[in-house]
């Protein structure tokens, strides 16, 4: 039996979520979430809380409605896109591999000791959101899973895969604390290189996806 690229993506709930927990996964971005909620009342921790969960499923919802109208804009086939998006997931696993402390595979640094509210609520945006919770490799993920999700049916489990992980976020930076003190230093590297091996096993898939199509479609031409 032929292996095309359709059995090659994920198509139910439980795979989109699987993919989404593994390249959208806040844990790296915990330190500086603690960071930034350092020293606030509780009020303003659960309004940082809001705004990052809020802008990361918004970001995941443009990335579900927008993604292929861009590409198909721009002309950029999906097959080139697959590869390109796995590239970048490749990068981003390998780099969480190799971290040696919670936030090595990301940048995490910065000064939180002069911000006002808004500078605050700007920064739970960006960098907590973006990139560190869902960046370019969660956006190039999404639109892949979108563009293979050909029935409706497979759509609204994308969706609905979008709408569980935007929940599971807000409640990782919810209990960050808890996590943090329950999984310690060596606990959350070892999870974030679990969660790298997975980012780089679902950038591999996408290549192999995007170079196989292509493959096929010269093949035919021949």
């Amino acid at each position: 039996m032929a292996i095309t690229p359709e059995l090659l993506l994920p198509s139910t709930f439980q795979h989109y979520l699987l993919g989404l927990f593994a390249v959208a996964n806040n844990f790296p971005a915990i330190g500086p979430f603690l960071t930034l909620s350092q020293g606030l009342p509780s009020s303003h921790v659960r309004r940082v809380i809001r705004i990052t969960t809020l802008s990361s499923l918004l970001i995941m919802l443009g990335a579900y409605v927008l993604g292929t109208a861009v590409l198909q804009f721009f002309g950029i086939s999906v097959s080139a896109f697959q590869i390109a998006g796995g590239l970048l997931l490749g990068f981003s696993g390998l780099s969480m591999l190799n971290a040696t402390d919670p936030g090595d595979s990301h940048e995490k640094n910065f000064d939180v000791s002069h911000m006002d509210v808004g500078q605050m609520t700007s920064s739970a945006i960006v960098p907590i959101s973006l990139p560190l919770t869902t960046g370019a490799g969660t956006m190039s993920t999404i639109t892949v899973y979108a563009e293979g999700a050909h029935t409706l049916n497979h759509r609204i489990e994308l969706f609905a895969a979008i709408l569980a992980m935007a929940i599971l976020i807000g409640l990782m930076f919810t209990f960050a604390t808890r996590l943090t003190k329950m999984l310690g230093h060596v606990g959350l590297t070892v999870l974030i290189k679990v969660m790298g091996l997975f980012t780089l096993a679902i950038g591999v898939q996408f290549i192999a996806t995007g170079a196989s199509t292509i493959l096929g479609q010269v093949t035919l031409r021949m």
